[in-house]
């Protein structure tokens, strides 16, 4: 496996836009990536957009992106209130959601939802994102869930049983509106980020996991 690197060196500032169709697709699908990249880049500065949302779970979601280490989110965390379920059917404005807070912030990386995801608003969120963000890279996170459309991802980031751990403990603590759904549970978060780990060989036994369909290598010729 080669090792890909967002800054040779971890003061450089790194910039980081994550979107997500409702409140906690974000922390479910990329939260310990972000917690580490918290870790090995003090100069992280990020961007979330959450297209679906109510007040309550707005709430929510800016009290759990507090604790991954957005610093301002009352600046930098974006939620918007489409109809959960109906993205698609509202694409004109979703679409131009999207690309507005694209020309806010210019990121190093985006995560955004995988674009083979069953959820219809998961992949009208992947879907523009890659229309938006056209030259950079994209990584798209997964989801489980009933669908049983997880895929097969090329790029993992190994995290830290305290990671994976703090991950879990905030969106449990932070999204009390969920906890009667029956896919919110962390056992099957923990599960899929332990299978991740042994394709990954994580020293921990633990990673997240990402679709990277464009990749473009830098040439070092002078």
């Amino acid at each position: 496996m080669i090792p890909l690197l967002l800054a040779r060196d971890p003061s450089e500032p790194v910039k980081v836009t994550c979107l997500g169709a409702h409140c906690d697709d974000i922390e479910i699908g990329c939260g310990g990536t972000l917690l580490a990249l918290r870790e090995q880049f003090p100069h992280l500065e990020m961007r979330w957009l959450i297209l679906s949302s109510d007040e309550v779970r707005a709430g929510e979601a800016r009290a759990s992106a507090a604790r991954f280490g957005v610093e301002d989110v009352s600046k930098q965390v974006q939620v918007e209130t489409f109809r959960d379920g109906y993205l698609p059917y509202e694409g004109a404005a979703v679409k131009q959601a999207i690309h507005d807070h694209r020309g806010t912030f210019e990121p190093d990386v985006v995560f955004t939802h995988y674009r083979d995801d069953r959820h219809q608003d998961h992949r009208m969120v992947s879907d523009v994102t890659w229309n938006a963000y056209r030259d950079h890279l994209v990584l798209e996170y997964e989801i489980p869930k009933w669908d049983g459309d997880v895929g097969v991802p090329n790029v993992f980031m190994p995290l830290s049983e305290n990671q994976v751990e703090t991950k879990l403990d905030i969106l449990y603590d932070t999204y009390v509106s969920q906890h009667e759904k029956d896919w919110f549970q962390p056992n099957a978060f923990r599960g899929l980020m332990a299978v991740r780990g042994v394709e990954a060989r994580a020293p921990s036994g633990y990673a997240e996991a990402f679709h990277a369909r464009k990749l473009v290598l830098a040439s070092t010729r002078s």
